[in-house]
């Protein structure tokens, strides 16, 4: 076989995809005249063909994962993308795309170890930096090292929208407001249509008190997607805080309409408008968020009650005994009745706007429920009887609205020296650490205060027994005002919408006071303020 025969055979073989065999060929061509220019060339370039196949695989293997991806046929992308692998082992595509595959199904840490390999393999690879980003924040929980990744993503692509969309996320989860809007408004300046930016920017902004600025960013939303159950949900909390509360209650009705919202739905047909005549008929009301939330609009049921309705609330079995006590006629059930035995439906939290709350008309201003009479007798037989006794509550259950409402126990060491004063802990659960790394008294009322099935039965009474509560923004914040007992209610500077800006009373609660932070963090000032005002209170007890 001549030498152009040869070298034709093999660039045959190249063309069948036999690349193995043609560089034999040309490898033995090379060895009787190894200074072949052609068959040099030939060869060379199958190397680098190989380089580039171990990198990427066929363009037309990649669109067939990313469609079954988009299908969320995730178990075929995870085996077909191993396969690949390990025909393409320095693939970084392929471990980016396992990566996020992986962080879908719940599999995190897997997911983190494909998008290491995947920059291990190719470290300017952005996309890789910007889903270990999301991994970190959204399944780890740890915004710090996300940040870190979203700027070595940005760092690498400088518009990447989405990165200073996350890393404005994770900002903003820090408590790193000002920081925050700055980022977000470059992810916005890169793709101004871009209605998740405009959301996110709206939530920066009401964190920053600045509503009426949050509410023009949240409408700019809205432009862009006009239905967009979260940005509505977000926005009614503006205007609540600034006490428009007819226009925030009717836009927080959109919370029904968000993906995962933990509540019940109420059926078409079972829907109150707030105007149908109840009159006799089988209302079912259901608990919907948290405690503190609970306790607060319970205070509703009794208005459907005067409508002639017969009221049934569902919410949990250690609850019953405690919200028993604001009508003795009001059902308690801890389970979902037949939809074919009940009239009407509401969850709980849409009834201050069905009856078209305002700040003027919030119903039972003062106390709504009772603490349990034996209890509080057999407590006061327990506690100290000449000292002011002043309950105290730090903190409450850490979840995404928990930022900033917290302190630190330790704040109340300069109080707890004040004469004649008795410091009571009323905390269970998170944060009861804390106890153990005091050098004040501190009154514990032992590992089973309040362990019952039933809910507050304990805490309500010792309450009872207290001359005053202090408590950051908790469930026992609430409880000790549905009670009517004197709170006060320690808050950061943007609080939660109920507790609204600038004033130091509550209209939810009138015995109730209101310590509100001048700067974001700074607890130090408002205790030095509580520390003026108790020695004043107990100085006018004594007197």
């Amino acid at each position: 076989m001549s030498l152009e025969q040869q070298i034709n055979k093999a660039i045959s073989l190249e063309k069948k995809g036999e690349i193995l065999k043609a560089k034999d060929i040309y490898r033995s061509i090379l060895k009787v005249f190894p200074k072949n220019v052609r068959v040099q060339k030939r060869l060379e370039a199958l190397n680098i063909l190989k380089q580039i196949n171990n990198l990427h695989p066929p363009q037309e293997d990649i669109d067939k994962l990313i469609k079954l991806f988009n299908q969320k046929h995730f178990s075929s992308v995870i085996e077909q993308s191993k396969a690949l692998i390990r025909e393409y082992p320095n693939a970084f595509v392929l471990w980016d795309l396992m990566g996020a595959t992986n962080q879908l199904i719940g599999k995190p840490d897997e997911a983190l170890k494909d998008f290491k390999q995947a920059i291990q393999l190719n470290s300017n690879y952005e996309n890789a930096y910007y889903n270990m980003g999301v991994v970190l924040l959204e399944d780890y929980g740890n915004p710090i090292e996300a940040i870190e990744a979203f700027k070595k993503s940005i760092s690498l692509n400088p518009k990447n929208a989405k990165a200073y969309n996350n890393m404005g996320n994770c900002l903003r989860k820090l408590g790193r407001f000002e920081e925050a809007i700055t980022v977000l408004n470059k992810a916005i300046l890169i793709e101004p249509k871009n209605a998740i930016f405009y959301r996110n920017a709206g939530n920066v902004l009401a964190k920053l008190g600045n509503l009426n600025e949050a509410i023009d960013t949240y409408n700019k939303a809205l432009l862009l997607k006009p239905d967009y159950p979260e940005t509505y949900y977000d926005l009614s909390f503006s205007y609540n805080l600034k006490g428009d509360l007819q226009k925030g209650l009717q836009l927080y009705e959109w919370r029904l309409k968000k993906d995962g919202f933990p509540t019940r739905i109420p059926k078409d047909h079972l829907i109150w408008d707030g105007k149908n005549s109840i009159l006799d008929k089988k209302f079912f009301v259901y608990e919907e968020q948290g405690l503190g939330d609970t306790i607060q609009f319970v205070r509703y049921l009794p208005l459907l009650k005067q409508k002639g309705a017969k009221v049934i609330f569902k919410v949990k079995s250690k609850m019953h005994a405690l919200l028993k006590t604001i009508d003795e006629d009001i059902v308690f059930v801890d389970r979902d009745p037949d939809d074919n035995s009940i009239d009407f439906e509401t969850p709980l939290m849409s009834l201050p706007y069905l009856f078209k709350t305002n700040l003027k008309s919030i119903p039972f201003r003062e106390s709504y429920l009772s603490a349990d009479h034996n209890k509080i007798i057999s407590w006061k037989k327990n506690l100290p009887k000449d000292n002011f006794k002043v309950g105290i509550c730090w903190q409450g259950s850490k979840n995404k609205i928990d930022f900033g409402r917290s302190f630190p126990l330790t704040l109340f060491e300069d109080i707890s020296k004040l004469p004649n004063i008795e410091l009571i802990s009323l905390h269970k659960g998170e944060g009861e650490k804390q106890i153990e790394n005091v050098n004040f008294d501190l009154t514990v009322l032992g590992n089973d205060f309040d362990n019952g099935e039933d809910a507050f039965i304990d805490t309500a009474a010792v309450m009872a027994n207290c001359d005053l509560i202090i408590t950051s923004d908790t469930a026992i914040a609430h409880l000790a005002g549905a009670l009517g007992y004197r709170t006060w209610v320690l808050l950061k500077k943007t609080p939660d919408w109920r507790w609204l800006l600038d004033r130091n009373d509550s209209p939810w609660y009138p015995n109730m006071r209101l310590y509100r932070q001048k700067e974001r963090d700074n607890w130090e000032t408002v205790f030095e303020t509580i520390k003026k005002d108790l020695k004043s209170l107990i100085t006018l007890r004594e007197n």
